[in-house]
C-alpha cells in the first residue's frame, strides 16, 4: 500500500499526471486490492490477475510509458491534448472498475450458493 501511495503521489507531484487523476487511480487500485483480500480470506481464493493482465504486465506497461514520456509527455485524444499518464490512468481506472465489479458479483454469487448449500468456505476449508 505504501509503495502504491508513494508511486502515485510522486506522479501527482511530478507534473506528468494530474493530482486528482492520480488520487482516482489510487482509490481504484485500493478498491480492487481490498476485493482481492476479502476474497482471499472468505473464499480461500487468491487472484493476482484480471483479464489476463497481472502485475508484471502492468509494470512493463508503466516502464514503456515512462520511456515514451521522455519523447512526448502528452497525447492527442478525443480532439484534445492530454498528459500521457492521465490517459493511461483513466483507462486503468475503467479497467479496474470493470474487474472489481465482475469479481464482486461472482464472489457474491459464490458466497450465496455456499450459504444455501451449507458448504464451508474460507479458512476452514481443506
Amino acid at each position: 500500500m505504501f509503495g502504491s501511495f508513494f508511486l502515485l503521489g510522486g506522479l501527482a507531484l511530478s507534473g506528468f499526471m494530474t493530482p486528482l487523476i492520480a488520487l482516482g487511480l489510487l482509490v481504484s487500485y485500493l478498491m480492487v486490492t481490498t476485493e482481492v483480500y476479502l476474497a482471499t480470506y472468505c473464499l480461500a481464493s487468491f487472484r493476482m490477475s484480471f483479464f489476463r493482465i497481472g502485475p508484471t504486465e502492468l509494470r512493463i506497461l508503466l516502464a514503456t510509458g515512462t520511456l515514451v514520456l521522455f519523447v512526448n509527455p502528452s497525447v492527442s485524444a478525443l480532439g484534445g491534448r492530454y498528459l500521457l499518464f492521465d490517459v493511461g490512468a483513466v483507462v486503468g481506472m475503467c479497467g479496474m472498475a470493470v474487474a472489481m465489479v465482475q469479481a464482486a458479483i461472482s464472489h457474491t454469487i459464490e458466497l450465496y450458493r455456499a450459504e444455501r448449500s451449507g458448504t464451508p468456505l474460507g479458512r476452514g476449508r481443506s
